[in-house]
């Protein structure tokens, strides 16, 4: 037990006072008149025991309520915990989960609505003059202050359910700051979390504690733990090819102990489903299923996945956007004539011959020495065919090319000067060309692993490749490519004696891809070769840059274009599909590229349109963080757990029972007060002391 006004204690020395009345019996005779002997006769028969009980009875009496009274103005408690009780002025910093999963119900109603009746009994247990700051998770400007009891009820009737999400790690960083700065307070400081806890959030190790906070965790908790939702989409390449099956990747988890079995699922490609699926997922797992459809016209194409779920539904929909290319733009670069040679004498090269005659190819063709150079960002693919060098300025706008993510095919001349090869090849840290190598070898081996080779290249037999019996190409002369660990090389054809013939590199956001041999028939048969066609064509296909398919709400993720429409002034609007919503985000181009700011601006998930003016640029989706869609929870004995685990000491959680949370929070902050108990106690032996004194005679 401890006192709130310890000095009051010095008081209890009035306890002298009635016991030097008691032992000097400071009290008055009174004569009393008789005539009878028999008076005299009863006053004998009082026996002197009993007139000392009675007098020892009224001191106890006075002792008692003399030293219950001083006690009261003591104000004793019994401490919460042995916290010490703070009498001073106090700021709070509440913090209320109003993300998706508070939208969950248990016996009490919806989760976010007794969040926010706790928050208002937590006002309520403080005093108006305290100072009280608003907390959630979309981080809002005007709750970065402190205000008193009644604006702070005003901002939590406002409270809405969001699709931000925050880490405790986050949030008490948040609140820490802004206790910390207010200055102007000299009293304690104190910080509630109210949510659901749930464990994809729970960071607590991750935690910067601030020891002069003092943290209680306020769980609401779930009546019923269980949902299904989408987690992911991707599809099995990254080329969108049109009249070509699309194999469209779902991902679901089930964070329930449920098992669900033939769950329907629908995909819609620009408003219209497609072959509908469903699938199959065991309790607390995850499932991928795999739903094909065909691309019949080019451009952006909007879909979305949908099941049916409940009561949690704001994962039940995932939408992801794509680019459908009619063609794709492939520029070859070959060398001068040494004499003047009409520009289309070269179109029986076998690169001009493969990519000049497809439709699924816009190809150019020009000489080393008439390249445009501010033409060639527009370009997916770039050829060098044959070229005996690369000058400075051609090496500088190809390492720019591959850096913004276009891809490079390099056929080397069959006599090449090293030195310009060189220089390029090793500003971009790739392996650079040596000494030539006559020796009639073959391709021993393919890199069946990597995507060009993966799909579409072979067939399949029970899902897997069909390699056996390989007639590979020969090779009669190639260069031997120096070998550095630093290049990061990737060797898709690889010759008996080791040297790589076809390689890749990753430089920047773009993709090199190099051959140690000329494309002639004298330095091997790779141009006649089957093979030949197949690599280039994937190569050519996976040139193509796809936009991210989604963006999660909450997260301000940069939008990068590929590319930025013609024109010098743009104002980019991002739309929705019925027009209602529309926002024109902040944007900046670099190096031939476009960033979209969208400063979480978009809060709704859903297909939109970028245009800049009338033009469409692209198709956009976001999608709700999925953080919020696994609800398993802390319980509080896993929350105690927790916060020991990770050296809390200021921090406890707070389980609410049949008390009232106004009550135990004042219990927690002042103590158990007892001096109404001794007040009482004081009057009681206050009443006792006269009655002693008039009805025992």
């Amino acid at each position: 037990m401890r006192f709130v006004n310890p000095a009051f204690l010095f008081a209890l020395s009035a306890i002298s006072i009635p016991i030097l009345i008691h032992l000097f019996n400071f009290r008055k005779f009174k004569t009393v008149y008789f005539t009878n002997v028999r008076f005299l006769r009863e006053v004998k028969e009082e026996t002197q025991s009993k007139s000392q009980l009675k007098h020892l009875l009224v001191l106890l009496c006075r002792i008692l309520a003399i030293t219950f009274l001083v006690l009261a103005f003591a104000q004793p408690y019994i401490p919460y915990h042995h916290q010490k009780v703070n009498t001073g002025s106090k700021a709070l910093s509440l913090y209320i989960d109003n993300s998706f999963s508070m939208d969950a119900e248990n016996k009490s109603g919806r989760l976010l609505d007794e969040a926010k009746k706790d928050a208002r009994d937590i006002a309520s247990a403080y005093r108006p003059t305290d100072q009280f700051q608003l907390l959630t998770n979309d981080f809002e400007g005007r709750h970065q202050r402190l205000v008193n009891r009644e604006e702070f009820l005003e901002l939590l009737d406002e409270v809405k359910l969001s699709p931000a999400v925050k880490n405790m790690s986050q949030v008490f960083s948040r609140q820490a700051d802004l206790l910390n700065n207010a200055g102007r307070l000299s009293g304690s400081k104190l910080a509630f979390l109210i949510g659901d806890f749930q464990k994809s959030i729970s960071d607590f190790d991750r935690i910067k504690n601030d020891t002069s906070v003092t943290v209680h965790l306020i769980p609401v908790v779930p009546q019923e733990r269980k949902n299904l939702y989408i987690d992911s989409c991707w599809f099995e390449t990254p080329v969108r090819k049109l009249n070509t099956p699309q194999l469209l990747h779902v991902r679901l988890r089930n964070s329930s102990a449920q098992e669900y079995t033939n769950i329907p699922m629908k995909l819609f490609i620009n408003g219209q489903q497609k072959t509908p699926s469903s699938f199959h997922i065991a309790p607390m797992g995850k499932t991928d299923t795999v739903i094909a459809f065909t691309i019949r016209e080019p451009g952006w194409q909007q879909g979305r996945v949908e099941i049916t779920d409940s009561p949690i539904t704001f994962d039940d929909t995932y939408y992801f956007s794509f680019e459908a290319s009619a063609s794709i733009p492939v520029l070859c670069i070959s060398p001068a004539p040494k004499t003047s040679v009409p520009a289309t004498a070269n179109t029986g090269r076998p690169v001009a011959a493969l990519f000049g005659h497809d439709s699924a190819f816009r190809f150019s063709e020009v000489r080393e020495n008439a390249i445009d150079y501010s033409a060639i960002a527009k370009y997916k693919l770039i050829v060098l065919d044959g070229l005996s060098s690369v000058s400075s300025g051609l090496g500088l706008e190809l390492n720019r090319f591959l850096q913004n993510g276009g891809s490079l095919l390099i056929f080397p001349s069959a006599h090449i000067d090293a030195g310009g090869y060189t220089d390029f090849l090793s500003s971009i840290h790739a392996n650079t060309f040596q000494e030539t190598d006559t020796a009639d070898t073959k391709v021993d081996k393919l890199n069946f692993e990597h995507e060009i080779y993966r799909e579409g290249v072979f067939e399949k037999k029970n899902g897997r490749l069909q390699t056996s019996n390989l007639d590979l190409p020969s090779v009669l002369s190639h260069y031997r490519m120096s070998r550095s660990s630093r290049s990061g090389e990737e060797d898709l054809m690889t010759l008996r004696n080791g040297d790589p013939f076809l390689s890749k590199y990753t430089i920047g956001k773009g993709s090199l891809y190099i051959c140690s041999a000329a494309l002639t028939p004298e330095a091997s048969n790779f141009q006649k070769h089957a093979l030949f066609v197949p690599t280039l064509l994937q190569i050519a296909f996976f040139s193509q840059q796809q936009n991210r398919m989604s963006y999660t709400i909450g997260n301000n993720e940069v939008v990068e274009l590929n590319s930025t429409p013609s024109g010098t002034e743009h104002v980019f609007h991002i739309l929705s599909g019925d027009g209602k919503f529309d926002i024109i985000p902040e944007h900046r181009i670099i190096d031939s590229k476009t960033n979209l700011f969208i400063r979480n601006q978009v809060s709704t998930s859903g297909n939109y349109n970028l245009k800049s003016d009338t033009d469409l640029v692209a198709g956009l989706s976001f999608n709700y963080n999925r953080k919020e869609s696994d609800i398993t929870t802390l319980s509080p004995a896993e929350l105690t757990g927790a916060l020991e685990k990770a050296g809390l000491v200021n921090f406890n959680v707070i389980e609410k029972g049949q008390k009232e949370l106004s009550s135990l929070l004042s219990e927690m902050d002042q103590g158990q007060k007892l001096w109404k108990i001794c007040i009482w106690l004081a009057l009681i032996f206050l009443a006792a002391e006269v009655a002693l004194l008039r009805l025992l005679k």
